[in-house]
């Protein structure tokens, strides 16, 4: 069975990230959405949280699960017995940081591959960042991530006890 993993922080997840992992689950056996600690980046949602959110994200794709991890990807990739990451890239931009990366991820275990992915071109614009921010400023994200995903952005910012604003 081909396992490929998925690692990101999705803080929180987006349909960006769920493009990714369609295109993965028609490429192999099991995709895991490995969801990262990321203390460095301050998450806006806890660990905990935000695998909730991966996990109802994926969860009519029978072929996929959604976990969460700490410490260094190359364990966790051995831990779980998969033969590849996946990672999504939007841009240019996302390139030399993401090269960068599967060449120190291979040094440190040259027994998986990193595969790149390009989202559909509706998507390369679209980050975590830039949604938090639009939901942030009280901004309908519905076209960006799921809806438990809106809920849970409204009621981190404090929208969820307002009347909804008409568009």
């Amino acid at each position: 069975m081909r396992t490929v993993i998925y690692p990101g922080s999705f803080d929180p997840v987006t349909y960006g990230h769920l493009d990714v992992i369609q295109r993965a689950a028609r490429l192999f056996d099991r995709v895991i959405v490995a969801v990262a600690e990321s203390e460095r980046k301050q998450p806006l949602f806890t660990l905990a949280e935000r695998l909730d959110m991966v996990k109802r994200a994926v969860k009519a794709i029978p072929n996929v699960e959604a976990d969460a991890f700490t410490g260094l990807l190359v364990d966790y990739v051995k831990r779980r017995g998969a033969a590849a990451v996946l990672r999504g890239l939007r841009a240019v931009s996302d390139f030399e940081f993401e090269f960068q990366l599967a060449l120190v991820n291979r040094k440190l275990n040259d027994k998986f591959e990193t595969i790149f992915v390009t989202p559909k071109e509706t998507y390369t614009f679209l980050s975590s960042s830039v949604v938090k921010e639009i939901a942030r400023l009280g901004g309908d994200v519905s076209c960006f991530v799921p809806p438990h995903v809106c809920k849970a952005l409204a009621r981190k910012f404090g929208f969820d006890k307002q009347p909804k604003h008409p568009h």
